[in-house]
């Protein structure tokens, strides 16, 4: 029984890899709401009633009004790569995410593994930036 839920678990999360968005759980960003964070500052748990599959996700919102604004601009307001961790991305490899590890720069939204990590990313941001813009079109599609 062990060995069938290890190989269940790993399997999931090579899959989840593969996905050009970091699901878990069979949605976007563990279901918090991308358009809350412009928003609202802060991460928000999302709604399944106010759902909408974008780029083979399932994206959760807080509220019809936010679940609009996302199907009209879902490239402005989804997370950079992914919503991988934006270090992560910066070293060349996608990592899982902490929805409250999060930060808006210049109207982008990215998310970190953890507060620990955003606090590296945060260290010399613009290049973190500038390093995961090129890993990405190389990384987003392998796991």
């Amino acid at each position: 029984m062990f060995i069938l839920g290890f190989l269940l678990l790993t399997s999931f999360s090579v899959t989840a890899q593969r996905s050009e968005v970091f699901i878990k759980s069979g949605i976007a960003i563990q279901g918090y709401d991308a358009v809350a964070y412009f928003k609202e500052g802060k991460a928000i748990i999302g709604n399944e009633q106010f759902s909408f599959k974008w780029n083979d996700a399932n994206w959760n919102f807080a509220n019809q009004q936010n679940l609009d604004s996302f199907k009209l601009n879902p490239e402005k307001l989804a997370p950079q790569y992914g919503g991988y961790c934006a270090y992560g991305m910066s070293e060349g490899h996608k990592a899982p995410t902490d929805p409250n590890a999060f930060t808006i720069v210049n109207d982008k939204l990215y998310l970190n593994y953890n507060p620990k990590v955003k606090e590296l990313w945060n260290k010399n941001q613009a290049k973190r930036i500038e390093d995961a813009d090129k890993n990405w079109p190389v990384l987003k599609s392998k796991e």
